[in-house]
């Protein structure tokens, strides 16, 4: 048999992957494919689209192995890929476009507000029935970490939409929380 680079490494499973060994390559695509999932419905409400598009990602991530230096997290350098896929995936379906309302300056308010009663899956249902603008902006600046001008640079608008764009969001999630706020009470008290 031949000498089979050791997969449990992320070394040797990058080099078998890029080797074209179909098992590095399964192995890579177990390991990851639930988290990318969840990436991709965070920008994809439907789950379809979401699997599709978790797909391409992970051919793009094949066929992107050469460039990777690692210079930084090989899941990080994973990640973008994925996220861009999904932001491309937005941008080319019509009735996926985004709706970005292109504004003057607008005031970039922090809201601080408590999520006493709250569990982290009801959030991501709330920020899942965000509109699509919304809802890119939201997961790119809060859950991914990218910053203004970043967000501005993938979906092609200015930082200061961006920042409408995110204040929007958070405006209608804490409302969207208000409302949930009397069922709260009358539960506890």
């Amino acid at each position: 048999m031949f000498n089979r680079p050791n997969f449990s490494t992320e070394e040797g499973l990058i080099k078998g992957c890029m080797n074209g060994d179909r098992s590095a390559q399964r192995h890579l695509y177990d390991t990851y494919s639930g988290k990318f999932l969840g990436i991709c419905l965070r920008y994809l409400k439907d789950r379809e689209h979401a699997e599709d598009v978790m797909i391409e990602s992970f051919m793009k991530i094949f066929e992107k192995l050469p460039q990777y230096q690692a210079k930084g997290s090989f899941e990080g350098w994973m990640k973008r890929i994925v996220v861009t896929q999904a932001l491309m995936t937005l941008r080319s379906n019509r009735h996926l476009m985004m709706e970005v309302h292109i504004e003057g300056e607008y005031e970039y308010q922090n809201h601080h507000y408590e999520l006493t009663h709250m569990e982290a899956a009801e959030l991501m249902d709330l920020v899942q029935s965000l509109p699509v603008g919304y809802r890119t902006v939201f997961n790119l600046y809060a859950i991914e970490g990218y910053s203004h001008q970043e967000i501005g640079e993938l979906l092609g608008i200015t930082e200061s939409t961006s920042k409408s764009q995110l204040n929007r969001a958070r405006n209608a999630l804490k409302e969207k929380i208000a409302g949930l706020q009397p069922k709260i009470k009358t539960n506890h008290g």
